[in-house]
C-alpha cells in the first residue's frame, strides 16, 4: 500500500542529508565533547559548527545558542531559567496566549500553583493575538511575556515585532515559542526584539531529542539541571553530538531552501491541497484562514464529521493526518486552540490539521485529494448528525 505521510507538524522524517552528516558521530567520532584529548575536541568542534549554524538561521551571535533535548526543554529552560526573576514566587506576573503549546501552558500552570500570576491573553476568530491585549495585560510586577510564533494545530503566525516593541517599552523579558516556525520561515531574532527563542530539531527533519534555546547576550539563565558547567552553565548534561550535528545539518538546509524558494514550492501544495478540498467538500472551511500562516500547514473544518474517525478512516487508505497537536492525541477535550478562536467543540472536533514537509511531492497531494472527498461523505452518510439542510455553509 502507498503511504503518503502530511502530519509534518507533528514529526518530520530526517531527510537523507541530515542522516548522512549525523552518522560518523555514532561510530568513529564518539568522544566526549567536554573531553580535552583529539577525540574530545573532534566532536567539539562539530558542535560548535552546529552551533554557528544554527545562530545563523536565527540571525544572532553563536554564544547566544544553548543547546537542549527538544522544543519541550527549551521553553521550560526559558520560563524557569531567568535569573532573579522570581517566578516561582508570589508576586511575580507573566502574560502568556490561550493557544500557546502546552510546554509554556503547562509551565505557566505550574507557576501559579506558587503563587505567581498569569494572563492568558485571548486571540481573535483567526488566532491571532492583538498586542495591545498584551500591552493592556501588563502590570508593574510583569517580567515576563511569552507568545508562540506560530501556532501548532492552525500554522497562524503572531504580530512578534509589535509584541516585542511592547516587550521592551516596558523592560519586560520577552520569550517566544518558535518550534513551528524555524526552518520554514526566516527568523531574525533582532528585529523580532525577542529574548529567548525556542526551537525543535525533529520539526525541521533533523531527529527527535534535540532543540535549543537562543539567549540574548546579557539575559542571565540558570541552569534547571544541575551537573557540569556544559553549555556556558545554562545546560548541564554531555552534549548529544549525533543530535545537534543533525540540528546544524537541518539549519544549514533551511538557509540553502529559504535561497531556492521552497518555502513557495510547499505553499503551492498546501494552497492547492485546501482549495480543492474546499470545492469539492462541502461545508468545510479553513481555521485561521485570513491570518498570516506558515507555508506547510492547514487546519480544515469537516461540518459533521468526528476528526478522529477521519483520521482512522484516512490512515486505512495510507494517508497519514492528524486532528491536531501530537501530543494532546486521544485527549477527550476538543483542542483548546480552535476552542480560544471561538469554535464550537463539535467543530473543533471535526477539523483535521495537513502539514508539510521539503519531501512532499505534488503526486502526494494527488494521492490526499484522491481519498479526501469520499471519505468525509462516506462518513457523513453513516453520520447521525450531519444535516445538510441545517449546515451555516
Amino acid at each position: 500500500m502507498r503511504r503518503v505521510y502530511l502530519d509534518n507538524n507533528a514529526t518530520t522524517p530526517v531527510l537523507p542529508e541530515i542522516l548522512a552528516a549525523m552518522q560518523p558521530y555514532f561510530g568513529e567520532h564518539f568522544g566526549n565533547a567536554s573531553s580535552i584529548h583529539h577525540h574530545g575536541q573532534e566532536t567539539r568542534a562539530a558542535v560548535e559548527r552546529a552551533r554557528e549554524s544554527i545562530a545563523a538561521l536565527l540571525g544572532c551571535r553563536a554564544s547566544e545558542i544553548v543547546f537542549t533535548s527538544g522544543g519541550t526543554e527549551a521553553d521550560n529552560l526559558a520560563i524557569f531559567g531567568l535569573e532573579n526573576l522570581g517566578l516561582a514566587k508570589r508576586g511575580s506576573h507573566v502574560i502568556t496566549s490561550t493557544i500557546e503549546h502546552h510546554a509554556v501552558l503547562n509551565s505557566c500552570k505550574y507557576l501559579q500553583t506558587s503563587g505567581c500570576e498569569v494572563t492568558y491573553v485571548p486571540v481573535d476568530g483567526h488566532g491571532q493575538v492583538d498586542p495591545d491585549e498584551v500591552r493592556k495585560a501588563l502590570r508593574p510586577n510583569t517580567r515576563l511575556i511569552s507568545i508562540m510564533m506560530a501556532n501548532n494545530e492552525t500554522g497562524v503566525l503572531q504580530p512578534l515585532e509589535e509584541i516585542g516593541r511592547v516587550a521592551a517599552e516596558a523592560d519586560v523579558y520577552f520569550h517566544t515559542d518558535a518550534v513551528q516556525a524555524a526552518g520554514k520561515i526566516a527568523i531574525d531574532v533582532k528585529r523580532i526584539g525577542c529574548d529567548l527563542l525556542s526551537i525543535s530539531g525533529h520539526k525541521m527533519h533533523a531527529p527527535q531529542g534535540v532543540g535549543a534555546l537562543y539567549v540574548r547576550k546579557g539575559t542571565a539563565l540558570r541552569s534547571m539541571l544541575h551537573g557540569g558547567g556544559h553549555e556556558r552553565s545554562r545546560r548541564a548534561g554531555t552534549e548529544n553530538v549525533p543530535g545537534i550535528v543533525a540540528l546544524g545539518r537541518a539549519a544549514e538546509l533551511a538557509r540553502q531552501g529559504f535561497a531556492r524558494d521552497d518555502a513557495d514550492r510547499i505553499s503551492g501544495l498546501r494552497d492547492r491541497l485546501e482549495q480543492t478540498i474546499l470545492n469539492q467538500v462541502e461545508a468545510t472551511a479553513v481555521n485561521g484562514q485570513d491570518a498570516p500562516r506558515v507555508p506547510n500547514t492547514t487546519s480544515i473544518h469537516f461540518e459533521g464529521i468526528e476528526g478522529e474517525a477521519l483520521v482512522i478512516a484516512l490512515d486505512l487508505k495510507g494517508l497519514a493526518v492528524s486532528t491536531g497537536a501530537a501530543c494532546s492525541s486521544g485527549a477527550i477535550e476538543p483542542s483548546h486552540v480552535l476552542t480560544a478562536m471561538g469554535m464550537r467543540p463539535d467543530q473543533a472536533r471535526g477539523s483535521l490539521r495537513f502539514s508539510l514537509g521539503k519531501q512532499n511531492t505534488s503526486e502526494d497531494i494527488d494521492f490526499a485529494l484522491s481519498h479526501i472527498p469520499h471519505t468525509v461523505a462516506r462518513l457523513r452518510d453513516l453520520s447521525p448528525v450531519y444535516n445538510k439542510t441545517a449546515s451555516s455553509f
